[in-house]
Formats: C-alpha cells, structure tokens, sequence
C-alpha cells in the first residue's frame, strides 16, 4: 500500500505569513514614496546644478559666451530661450556668442534638459531664468536682463525637514562670478524666498 502525502500550507501559516506581509507593507510604502520624492528632488536639482558646472567650463575651454536658459521646448528640433518659461518647464545650456540670449544661426546647443517632474516647482529671482558666462568662464549680465543668483526648487512638502535633518526643498545659490552651490538647509531656503 502506498502512502500519500499532501503539501501545502496550513490555515495558520498562510494567516502568518499574511499578518508579515501586512506589517512589512505598512511600514514600507510611506517610506519608498518619501524615498522617491527625494530622489526626485535631489536628481532635479543636481541637474540644474551640472549646467552651471558644463557651462562654465565649456565657456573657458571654448573661450566663448555660453547661456544656461529656461525653455519652453528644450528636446525640440530648434530649442531656444523662453521668456515665459520657468527651469521647471526645462532648459538648454548653448554656444551665445553675440550673449543675445537666443540660439542664433552658427551657434549649437550643447545639453537640453526636459521638464522636471510636475511635483517640482522652480522660483528664480531673475527678471529672466538665465545666466551667462563669459569667455573667462565668469558670469556676466546681458543689458536689460538680470541673471538669476538664487533659485528655489519645492514640491508637495514644501520647507520641512526630510530624512537626515535636511529640507525636503532644494536652494541653487550662483555668486556673480558663476560659481553655483546646492544647499538643502532649512534656513537658507527661507533666507531666499521660502516655498509657496
């Protein structure tokens, strides 16, 4: 006679494993989404940081103007500045060599940056979303318009504290001179305008 054995679970492991799985997920998700808005956040605003990195030094090595500005289009066929547009609709970082804030014929974009995610919100002090570097590689204003030297960049949470102590909002400070810094404290983020 042959024995049969039966495998499975018992009513009393599955409801285990369930009340785990109830436990991990609670305390998980909160977490991942926390997690994914501060990738978000630090991604944006480590983009915005390398352009005024390329473009300083690509206006020193090519010894020309080159412009970091807000765009309507930047992955378009012919993107250009935007006087309308804000960095969270995107930007392009470009050869400006008559600094007429506009891609001319004969000069060529260097990186195009798409929008930021819709959560991200970009406040500038600039009469424009723009800077300029000269050919020295430091920072120069174009008549008429003032370059930005701070930009603010908030989502859903505004100016309260995140994981590790930091803003969950993002400050870019640009000197005059075109050096450009991130900062996620507090204190500086409220010094420049704050969150809406």
């Amino acid at each position: 006679m042959k024995i049969k054995t039966q495998t499975g679970f018992t009513l009393y492991e599955l409801l285990t494993t369930m009340l785990i799985v109830g436990v991990v997920l609670t305390l998980g998700v909160p977490n991942m989404q926390a997690f994914r808005q501060n990738s978000s956040m630090t991604a944006a605003a480590n983009d915005l940081h390398s352009s005024f990195h390329l473009a300083r030094t690509e206006a020193s090595r090519a010894k020309d103007n080159i412009t970091i500005c807000a765009s309507l289009d930047p992955l378009g066929v012919a993107p250009d500045c935007d006087v309308a547009a804000e960095f969270e609709n995107g930007w392009i970082v470009f050869q400006d060599t008559n600094a007429s804030l506009t891609v001319d014929a004969g000069e060529s974009v260097l990186k195009a940056f798409p929008a930021l995610n819709t959560a991200i919100s970009v406040t500038s002090n600039g009469t424009r979303d723009y800077f300029t570097f000269a050919a020295t590689g430091l920072g120069r204003a174009v008549a008429g318009e003032t370059p930005i030297s701070t930009a603010v960049m908030c989502d859903g949470r505004g100016n309260e504290t995140a994981s590790g102590g930091r803003s969950a909002a993002r400050v870019l400070i640009v000197t005059p001179l075109g050096r450009a810094a991130v900062f996620s404290d507090k204190s500086q983020v409220d010094a420049k305008g704050g969150c809406p």
